[in-house]
């Protein structure tokens, strides 16, 4: 039996695995729960994620990715080695080519260990390709013309912005700002001015529902965490306009690394942009109002892809019908 061609949006935050002829079919969080006495990997991915913040003393839930790249080389390998098999089934024999995404400004030592992980899992051929581009495919855009093509990817560890023409990117950066940022500067906002520690999940809770950069948005929301002065429960009444004060320094960043990104462009790219507009992708893209900053700050038409969180994912599958857009 001849393994099937897997795609993997090895992200920070979440992994998506994109099997050639049945799409999606996995879609858990980059967390490994282990046994700190004996390293033992106790849970993976979704019932990992459900022990972030929650375990006793010798149970460890981390997040083996950071910022894009391996953190933990050996809790990377055994979670894509759980995942693999869980998706691929446990035929020895079944090999498959597996396509792999990763940031811009990633390593050839850390490209190598991605590649390393995943050959170990017991991959007939690893292929490694950058994340924009994938996620240029997955949304729909034709990057083999001479034409230019911009995409913003803020997924969980990194927002990857690149312009793109004849299937390669001409220019580009990589962040080590994005949703994981976001969420961290929400914990910082809410410790120093209520003296509240709340967790990761919380954060993330009040990201989707109350968080924007925008002052449109008039919502409130209950957070509960534990009050520094006191050590006990307390709960607080967040407001959007906080959530915005509280991502302005991050959201700074990427609109100035973007402007950077666009002044590096040659002219001919930069007036097809104009024409075409930038594609925001990941997770991030969905902060209310983010797409009408963007819009005001740059000057150019700013789209959200149609699926922001899946289209990388949906991208590796393209593309592995594709090998030859492939840089292998």
């Amino acid at each position: 039996m001849f393994g099937k061609d897997i795609g993997i949006d090895l992200g920070t935050a979440n992994i998506l695995i994109y099997i050639k002829g049945e799409g999606i079919v996995l879609n858990e969080p980059s967390v490994v729960a282990i046994d700190d006495e004996n390293k033992k990997v106790l849970a993976v991915g979704l019932e990992a994620h459900e022990m972030l913040g929650r375990t006793p003393g010798k149970v460890k839930a981390i997040k083996p990715m950071k910022e894009g790249v391996i953190a933990d080389f050996e809790l990377t390998e055994a979670m894509l080695d759980y995942f693999i098999k869980k998706v691929n089934g446990k035929n020895l024999f079944s090999k498959p080519r597996i396509l792999i995404c990763c940031p811009t400004n990633v390593t050839p030592v850390e490209k190598n260990a991605i590649k390393e992980a995943a050959e170990r899992t017991g991959a007939k051929k690893v292929f490694i390709e950058e994340e924009p581009k994938v996620a240029a495919v997955g949304v729909g855009l034709d990057i083999s013309k001479p034409s230019g093509s911009m995409i913003v990817d803020i997924g969980g560890g990194t927002t990857d912005i690149a312009v793109l023409s004849l299937g390669s990117i001409v220019t580009s950066t990589s962040l080590k700002i994005a949703g994981n940022t976001f969420d961290n500067e929400i914990i910082k906002y809410v410790k120093d001015k209520y003296k509240l520690l709340i967790g990761e999940i919380t954060a993330e809770e009040i990201k989707k529902k109350i968080g924007t950069v925008s002052s449109c948005k008039k919502e409130k929301m209950d957070v509960k965490g534990r009050n520094i002065t006191t050590g006990l429960p307390h709960t607080i009444k967040l407001e959007s306009e906080e959530v915005k004060n509280a991502l302005k320094e991050s959201i700074d960043e990427i609109i100035r690394s973007i402007k950077q990104v666009l002044e590096n462009t040659p002219p001919e790219l930069s007036a097809d942009i104009i024409n075409k507009g930038i594609v925001l992708t990941g997770g991030g893209a969905m902060v209310d109002g983010l797409d009408t900053l963007l819009k005001e700050e740059l000057k150019v038409p700013i789209y959200i892809a149609e699926s922001p969180l899946t289209c990388v994912a949906e991208g590796t599958g393209i593309l592995l019908e594709n090998l030859n857009l492939i840089d292998d």
